[in-house]
């Protein structure tokens, strides 16, 4: 188990799948049911107003960006952007109070372009039910490196947590 599996973005170095503790996290979000092909410009709008939001509140972020999925998409995704914070947001401008659930997860790190997440998912979804697991409600995906327009693709790091029953 993860001894340090508290907050999101916890085992970046994580060779294959895992099973942690997650502990739950406070987050600041924007939630939204979003066409796969607004995904890009839903998370862009999202993290502005995040950002702006947190500031003038003076919330102070905990971890990296997340996206959390109530169910897998498919033509679209049910989701909440966001970030883990020290304290809950006032609800402005899109922006509410939500968490990460505390629960025991199963967790990939993903390394490259996101266009291949689908991959790295079916790779999770497949180890938890070879471990005789059950996937619980909800997945989210922890965003351990910040994109850039001038980056690699291959750089980008992506932590997948699944949250499991037995």
């Amino acid at each position: 188990m993860n001894s340090d599996a508290s907050r999101p973005g916890t085992g970046a170095g994580s060779a294959g799948p895992e099973l942690v503790a997650f502990g739950g996290a406070l987050t600041a979000v924007v939630r939204g049911v979003v066409p796969l092909a607004g995904l890009r410009d839903f998370f862009d709008a999202s993290f502005r107003a995040l950002g702006e939001t947190l500031a003038r509140q003076q919330v102070t972020v905990t971890g990296p960006a997340f996206g959390f999925y109530r169910e897998p998409p498919k033509e679209s995704a049910d989701l909440e952007v966001g970030f883990a914070t020290d304290r809950p947001v006032r609800p402005e401008g899109g922006v509410v109070a939500g968490s990460l659930p505390a629960a025991r997860v199963a967790r990939l790190v993903h390394h490259g372009s996101f266009d291949d997440l689908g991959a790295s998912w079916e790779r999770l979804h497949s180890w938890t039910h070879g471990q005789g697991l059950k996937p619980g409600p909800g997945m989210w995906e922890v965003y351990l490196t910040e994109p850039s327009p001038d980056m690699d693709p291959r750089d980008l790091r992506t932590e997948l947590n699944l949250p499991v029953t037995e």
